[in-house]
């Protein structure tokens, strides 16, 4: 509602809103009638695969699993439920942003960008919330709109760290060199367009690297926590961990020697 009444304020000067939405987080709180399409004995959970957990290291263990947080089934489906809720009413919110700009006229000359900190697990692994870097937990939503840009998909890796340069190149401000996130704003024009060939997630446990055909998770710098790698082709839930194979020695010695030189980097701010 904040959001709305600044809009229509500053509708005649150029802006920048910063608009946040507590929901989904938890608790998952929202008003009755976005529960009603959720009822919580049909909500799906994930497989549970058993031995999930014999090849991922203890520190990739994501603490708030269904028997520490002591969910039985039922408790699940409701947390399901209770997201998917929390879900649709912060979209109900972001239409009423959306139309708050059309209501002011400036739709067809606002960039309005879309996004979240981080993903979320709902049983996956049987992990709940953040936390972990498996695909659920580091993965967001990103939309970008900008006036007279068609709408397209892009399946280009990014970063969050590209946002700040993005923003600054479509508006027609300098993009600072020492920036470390890339631009982005060329794939609004080529969604075929290549910026990152990886993407690179960190946690208070460790790092992931992540490309087409490979996500590589390795716990603390020298790797001395355990290391996971999944095929993403052939295993996109990520249910076998290959760094133990040593068919793929290669494949993880070339990734150990990536995120070294990507963390080097990082700190030299060289990128």
């Amino acid at each position: 509602a904040k959001a709305c009444k600044l809009i229509a304020a500053h509708k005649d000067q150029p802006f920048f809103l910063g608009v946040g939405f507590v929901r989904p987080h938890v608790p998952f709180v929202a008003p009755k009638k976005y529960y009603e399409p959720f009822p919580y004995s049909k909500m799906l959970l994930p497989e549970k695969v058993a031995g999930d957990w014999d090849d991922i290291p203890p520190a990739g263990i994501n603490y708030k699993t269904s028997k520490n947080m002591k969910m039985n089934v039922s408790k699940q489906r409701k947390a399901v439920g209770g997201y998917y809720a929390s879900v649709a009413y912060m979209d109900a919110q972001v239409g009423k942003v959306m139309t708050a700009l059309e209501n002011a006229g400036i739709a067809d000359r606002t960039i309005v960008i879309f996004t979240s900190d981080h993903g979320y697990h709902l049983g996956e692994h049987d992990f709940w919330a953040k936390v972990s870097l498996h695909e659920e937990s580091v993965r967001v939503p990103l939309i970008i709109s900008v006036p007279g840009k068609k709408p397209a998909i892009c399946d280009s890796f990014t970063e969050l760290l590209d946002l700040y340069p993005t923003l600054s190149s479509l508006c027609g401000l300098e993009v600072p060199s020492r920036l470390q996130g890339k631009d982005i704003s060329g794939m609004l024009s080529d969604p075929t367009m290549k910026v990152r060939k990886t993407a690179f997630t960190v946690n208070g446990r460790g790092f992931l690297l992540r490309d087409q055909d490979w996500a590589y998770i390795q716990y603390a710098e020298d790797a001395s926590k355990g290391i996971e790698l999944f095929d993403m082709h052939k295993d996109p839930l990520q249910y076998t961990n290959l760094a133990g194979d040593p068919k793929y020695d290669k494949i993880v010695t070339g990734f150990k020697a990536q995120l070294k030189a990507k963390l080097a980097a990082v700190r030299r701010n060289d990128l």
